[in-house]
């Protein structure tokens, strides 16, 4: 395609539908501008760069063609179908709280999604001022991931969780009401994300972001607002894959009996073997066979 002299690339920042925001590559805080896509085949996604141009006497920009993609943050519908969430990603930060009830398989699942993508992964246990840090984090700690403590009314771990997605851009991930949005307020400064209290009523997150939408600020933070979730699968992939998404029992697989061992049932597991005595978390072990099993039935549904 040749590319005229009024194209430019541009970044995604929100997709509505048929609708998209685009922001200047080379001008990152500037005015996001309305777009539409050429053509129907066209599916950009938030963190997409896309190469676009002015529409003459309009305010629309035309979105032309989608660049390659580093890499996608995809999840697995009901249906066993996969859905493109953002692309681009060089940090996944997987916000968790005492505030919905921490769900640690959906955490697991995240970070089995970054592995695969792959890409750098971080936890942030957030709402520190209202519970001490528990069990389940230090696990991540001992397996390698970042672990970083916030607060947003005490303005306490703010600035470490800046440090850590200075020139990265950063998708922020969790369940509903873990205080993702306001994380983010508290890095921009200002209040760019409209945030609600916990239902009080169940104890589940009330859903505040309904699109993935990408902010930049001036001090090279760049972070993607996903909306908040009750469940997360990854994008199916190959069965044999799935131990991938858990490093310590890729780390461990190595040493077992069999190259296709599935850590189940099989003699001379090692990823049993450091399960038994504890050099593997259980819960941990547990979330790789629950997904694994999730794959298969999702991947049954597709026929």
């Amino acid at each position: 395609m040749t590319i005229t002299e009024s194209a430019k690339t541009m970044r995604v920042t929100a997709t509505f539908g048929a609708r998209f925001e685009l922001c200047d590559i080379d001008s990152p805080t500037s005015h996001p501008v309305p777009a539409r896509a050429k053509g129907k085949r066209q599916r950009p996604v938030t963190g997409d760069r896309v190469v676009a141009r002015p529409l003459p006497g309009e305010s629309d920009w035309q979105i032309e063609s989608v660049e390659s993609r580093l890499n996608e943050l995809s999840r697995t519908d009901s249906r066993g179908r996969r859905e493109t969430l953002a692309a681009n990603v060089s940090m996944m930060v997987v916000v968790v709280a005492s505030k919905p009830q921490p769900d640690w398989f959906v955490a697991d699942r995240y970070l089995a999604a970054a592995e695969l993508m792959p890409t750098k992964a971080a936890i942030v246990w957030n709402k520190a001022d209202l519970v001490g840090v528990p069990d389940a984090v230090q696990v991540y700690r001992d397996i390698g991931y970042p672990v970083i403590e916030t607060s947003v009314p005490q303005s306490s771990g703010i600035e470490n969780l800046r440090s850590l997605m200075r020139g990265e851009l950063s998708i922020f991930v969790g369940l509903s009401g873990v205080g993702k949005s306001s994380l983010i307020n508290a890095l921009s400064g200002n209040e760019l994300q409209r945030t609600r209290a916990v239902s009080e009523a169940n104890d589940e997150g009330r859903h505040t972001t309904v699109a993935a939408r990408l902010m930049m600020f001036e001090d090279a933070v760049t972070v993607i607002d996903s909306p908040g979730v009750r469940d997360y699968a990854p994008a199916l992939i190959q069965p044999e894959r799935v131990a991938s998404g858990f490093r310590e029992i890729l780390q461990a697989s190595d040493l077992c009996r069999f190259a296709d061992c599935s850590h189940r049932a099989e003699p001379d597991c090692e990823v049993k073997a450091r399960v038994n005595d504890g050099r593997i978390d259980e819960r941990r072990y547990k979330s790789y066979l629950r997904l694994a099993q999730l794959n298969r039935q999702l991947s049954s549904q597709r026929y």
